[in-house]
């Protein structure tokens, strides 16, 4: 597993970073080689929360090419105009979009071929030593003590998506707070079945 740390940094804080595993390596290590993009143009979708902006940003600022973030959400003819730049002045595209049903049904029939021949990229669902990591992570950010005995508690019970391994944890750095006391085994039960449920009241 490893991680990758964004440049450029806010003052003061120390650089947001990625988790790498199983759900993003293969979207990663064709970022870190642009080159080989068809037509200097990558498409990247995944679900919310899954990171698509942070590996925007980390493409973006590490000088490797443009990107548009939300392109589900951007007028056609603007996301047409960012890909005749990109093949006018040579310099690589990530096109960002969510993966939810539905998003990103393109009306405009060249803008449709084009993207549909870029190289498509996406980020799954985590393993379980991803999901670990990005507890692990979520709790570092909140200066959280979860131990490995607490992740090795919340892995398997937890759903698969990055959305949830940051849920859980701002559950559990919740309770703590309101219980004024460190998370135990009972405030990690409270928190997967506050997390459990809501994701059952969503279905």
């Amino acid at each position: 597993m490893r991680q990758i740390a964004l440049p450029l940094p806010l003052p003061n804080e120390s650089a947001p970073r990625i988790v790498v595993g199983n759900a993003n390596a293969a979207a990663v290590d064709a970022m870190a080689d642009a080159s080989r993009w068809p037509f200097r143009t990558a498409v990247l979708s995944g679900q919310p929360r899954c990171g698509k902006t942070l590996l925007g940003r980390w493409f973006q600022q590490s000088g490797a090419g443009d990107v548009l973030d939300d392109a589900d959400r951007i007028d056609e003819t603007s996301v047409f105009h960012a890909w005749n730049r990109a093949q006018e002045s040579g310099r690589p595209l990530l096109v960002i979009r969510d993966a939810m049903p539905g998003a990103f049904q393109i009306t405009l029939p060249d803008l449709r071929s084009r993207l549909g021949a870029a190289l498509h990229l996406e980020i799954g669902a985590p393993d379980d030593m991803m999901m670990g990591e990005l507890i692990a992570l979520h709790a570092e950010m909140r200066s959280l003590p979860l131990d490995e005995a607490a992740i090795a508690y919340l892995v398997p019970r937890c759903e698969r998506s990055h959305l949830a391994a940051e849920q859980i944890v701002a559950a559990i750095d919740r309770l703590s707070l309101e219980r004024k006391q460190p998370p135990t085994l009972s405030v990690w039960r409270e928190a997967l079945n506050e997390i459990t449920g809501a994701a059952r009241s969503a279905t």
